[in-house]
């Protein structure tokens, strides 16, 4: 099926994409003091030398500039998430909400490279310098130098995102 500009496309495109399941993880960076943090699907390794990571981040929301180096520090941490953390998942995923006290309520620590919140829950940690940013339509893709990585929860199980939905291995 070829899809055609104004013709449900972007509805199509999110049916197809959600047919390939991915981690989910929040991505966390500090601006003016106050922390920001988005849940984020569209998460990847890039390079082994030199360790790159790379996410997407919608141009129009506040954590674009933050974690683009414009608004912020540039730097940022990423927390893989556990299947038991869906609830974060949810929070961090929600549009407009307060940020002051915005991580009350999840257990977090500063990352030792970076300063920026990561989850103690989480299945694997990272922290990371933002060293390129491209521009893809409505979204940036943000590469980051690999500063810092943990992995708290080596037995952990993953929050997957599929279809719309979290779910989660069985096997």
């Amino acid at each position: 099926m070829s899809p055609e500009p104004g013709t449900g496309a972007a509805a199509l495109l999110r049916r197809v994409a959600g047919r390939f399941a991915t981690g989910v993880t929040v991505v966390t960076a500090v601006a003016d003091g106050a922390d920001h943090a988005m849940t984020v699907n569209a998460f990847t390794s890039v390079s082994l030398d030199p360790l790159l990571v790379l996410f997407c981040a919608e141009k129009a929301g506040r954590f674009h500039d933050v974690v683009t180096g414009s608004g912020g520090s540039g730097v940022w941490g990423v927390s893989v998430l556990a299947e038991g953390m869906r609830d974060a998942a949810d929070r961090f995923a929600t549009r407009g909400r307060a940020l002051e006290g915005g991580l009350a309520g999840w257990e977090h620590h500063r990352g030792p490279a970076t300063g920026v919140a990561l989850f103690s829950a989480a299945m694997a940690t990272l922290e990371c310098r933002t060293c390129a940013v491209h521009e893809a339509g409505d979204h940036s893709i943000v590469v980051g130098e690999v500063l810092g990585l943990d992995v708290p929860d080596p037995g952990g199980r993953p929050l997957v995102f599929y279809e719309g939905g979290y779910r989660t291995i069985s096997s």
